[in-house]
């Protein structure tokens, strides 16, 4: 594999170096468009800058809480401060939360693509930290597709406070509670659907039902749902979903109501369930581990579950859900696979890129994909590696870090 520097103008953060052939050099940097902030609802703030494409970056967060972002444009690196050392970190395709001592430190990367369903906005703004949500032991969020508008749930297991933020003043710099309930301390969700939100309740410590409450933490009368073990949550271009012991619930919004509908996996099905979702943000279709059982896909649009066989034994899974519908894996022993989630055949797969980080390293590595490449974080090996999967799983770069990229968000999308 061939490797060559590339200087930074930010010397001694981070060193980026490239792998692979020419072709894979990184596209030119987008151009302003105009400024944003009219309100025309197309995603914009005001002092934002919309630009020609998106504006891709990876935001790594280090184990004492370092933020760094870098520029897949133009391979720049920024130094965006520093949150309380994490525990986890969750991200959005704009925003980062982090999970500290705490409470949730919410890091804006200042990048996002706004989705107007036939086209796209892509907008630029200066990054910042904004300020801490607080709350006190593991935090669960739930985002939307929206980085301007709706809400942000954080669910706080320690102390059981269900909080919903208003994800508009977030963009605007602000953190605004749009609610905080009390609730019997359990491993919980906060689910926002539109101006709603998801509440799990627990029975005897574990989930069995969620309620709808709205935006003045009032619960909506007879709008609950039975979900055994709630566990997981994303939320796909359909509607947020929920996994239940028993299979899935889809909460979309009809008509100023929340509709919610369950969704069980297959009769007869004897396969571990789903606990984590993962896919191309916005994507109708959602990959999920199957235990040691295979891979669960749930079609949000078709409302429906399919099971397909793992070549190997895998930690991740995600839905590309393109024209060839792609399914992303990653092994135990540190590759990246390249599946067809029609079939569940292998059509790829890189070398073990992060075995080190996986064999009880500084952090567990993420895989992420977009449109056109998948991001994997090697912690251990103070590595971040770009991936073509539609190109034979190329690795078109690596980029080789300074500080352990602990936690990744790709921003931009």
């Amino acid at each position: 594999m061939r490797r060559s520097a590339v200087s930074l103008p930010l010397a001694g953060l981070l060193l980026v170096t490239l792998a692979g052939c020419a072709g894979a050099s990184a596209a030119a940097p987008a151009t302003p468009t105009g400024e944003g902030g009219d309100g025309d609802g197309h995603g914009n703030i005001q002092g934002a800058a919309e630009v020609s494409e998106p504006p891709l970056g990876l935001t790594t967060i280090d184990p004492d809480g370092g933020v760094l972002h870098l520029d897949l444009l133009d391979e720049s690196v920024a130094d965006l401060g520093r949150v309380p050392s994490p525990s986890q970190v969750a991200g959005d395709g704009r925003y980062l939360f982090a999970t500290g001592p705490d409470g949730v430190t919410v890091v804006d990367s200042g990048r996002w693509t706004w989705d107007h369903v036939d086209h796209f906005h892509y907008y630029r703004a200066e990054p910042r930290i904004v300020g801490e949500v607080p709350g006190a032991g593991p935090a669960t969020v739930a985002t939307t597709n929206s980085s301007t508008t709706g809400g942000t749930g954080i669910y706080f297991a320690e102390s059981g406070d269900a909080v919903l933020l208003d994800t508009e003043a977030l963009s605007k710099g602000e953190i605004v509670e749009k609610f905080r309930v009390e609730t019997t301390p359990h491993d919980g969700l906060v689910v926002p659907v539109g101006s709603f939100a998801l509440v799990t309740e627990p029975r005897g410590g574990v989930v069995s039902t969620v309620a709808v409450y709205d935006e003045s933490a009032m619960p909506v009368r007879g709008a609950t749902a039975e979900c055994p073990d709630a566990r997981g949550t994303i939320t796909t271009r359909v509607g947020a979903v929920i996994g239940c012991g028993d299979g899935a619930l889809l909460a979309t919004v009809e008509d100023g109501e929340v509709a919610i509908e369950h969704i069980p996996y297959p009769a007869g099905t004897t396969a571990a369930r789903a606990t984590a979702f993962a896919n191309r943000e916005g994507r109708p279709t959602v990959a999920a581990l199957a235990g040691d059982d295979g891979i669960w896909l749930l079609d949000t649009r078709a409302r429906s579950w399919t099971l397909r066989p793992a070549p190997a034994p895998l930690v991740q899974v995600t839905a590309v859900d393109n024209k060839a519908e792609h399914v992303l894996a990653l092994t135990t022993d540190g590759r990246v696979l390249v599946l067809d989630g029609t079939t569940g055949a292998l059509l790829a797969e890189t070398a073990p890129l992060v075995a080190e980080s996986l064999s009880g390293g500084v952090g567990a590595p993420a895989l992420i994909a977009d449109e056109q490449r998948a991001y994997l974080n090697g912690p251990a090996e103070q590595r971040l590696y770009e991936i073509d999967f539609a190109d034979a799983a190329r690795v078109a770069r690596v980029f080789d870090t300074d500080v352990a990229p602990t936690f990744l968000v790709e921003t931009g999308r």
